[in-house]
């Protein structure tokens, strides 16, 4: 009897002592990864952040959700960044250029989602406007700023639709006032980001606004699509992502930067990018 419980108290201390060291182990590999991304993507991304982390204890997630444009701006002048999840080309372009003490990880990017800019009113609005040609008939309209993707695409689109004037055939060229002058007089909202555009238009703040597609999900009571921009106004919205790589990023960060991109490639990744309106590529 004496020898039994010997035997069986040798076995719990070695069963204890697997646990301890076990959860020496875990909390040696507790990686914290960094996310940089657009204010569109705040919904599915936190859905997203909150799966994985179920699936993998060991790695949190911080996130920070603005304009691309601020977003890469913040990278460039040493914010702590492990992922960028952009709404435009052309900022992740800048970033993959190179910056000072850090760069893209190099074959990281993927052209991931695809999204669509959308033309909205707020429900029961009795707007006059009826599709993006006849913008100058609302009185006034929230619009993203110059430097963040969605008001890029919008301003592609007048330009592309002929609404801006001959003479301006550049997105830069189209100041606020600008545009307000081609579409007679239309008083324009300047806004830091879609998530702005969204909120304006939807507590009646302003009668029209461009978001995107996905912008919309949520606010199905709230706003109304007059209408979703082809892509032959706007040019592909498409979303890139890629790892970050910089002197404070450690190679821990960098695997499981790695390893979370591939998981945003998943079947349940896709089904929740889809739930949220995005299109996978």
């Amino acid at each position: 009897m004496k020898k039994t419980i010997a035997v069986t108290f040798a076995i719990v201390s070695l069963a204890t002592a697997g646990v301890l060291l076990a959860g020496c182990g875990s909390k040696e590999k507790k990686t914290e990864v960094t996310v940089f991304a657009a204010k569109s993507l705040n919904g599915v991304m936190d859905e997203l952040c909150e799966k994985y982390n179920s699936e993998h204890p060991n790695v949190t997630f911080q996130t920070n959700y603005d304009s691309s444009g601020t977003l890469m701006t913040q990278i460039k002048e040493g914010a702590k960044c492990n992922i960028f999840f952009s709404a435009g080309v052309s900022q992740m372009d800048e970033l993959q250029a190179g910056f000072d003490g850090g760069d893209i990880v190099e074959g990281s990017r993927r052209d991931l989602l695809n999204n669509q800019v959308c033309l909205v009113t707020w429900k029961g609005s009795d707007t006059k406007v009826t599709d993006f040609s006849n913008l100058s008939l609302a009185k006034n309209m929230a619009l993203a700023d110059q430097t963040v993707p969605v008001g890029q695409y919008t301003r592609k689109a007048l330009i592309n639709a002929g609404m801006a004037g001959s003479e301006y055939t550049e997105v830069d060229q189209l100041t606020d006032d600008v545009i307000s002058k081609a579409l007679g007089g239309l008083e324009i909202n300047n806004c830091a980001n879609v998530g702005a555009v969204a909120s304006a238009v939807a507590e009646g703040a302003n009668e029209v606004g461009t978001v995107y597609y996905s912008d919309t999900f949520g606010y199905e009571d709230q706003l109304d699509i007059i209408e979703q921009l082809p892509n032959s106004l706007t040019g592909d919205v498409i979303y890139p992502v890629a790892a970050v790589e910089s002197d404070n990023i450690s190679n821990e960060e960098l695997e499981a930067s790695e390893d979370f991109l591939t998981y945003l490639q998943s079947e349940e990744a896709v089904k929740l990018f889809e739930k949220y309106h995005f299109t996978v590529q």
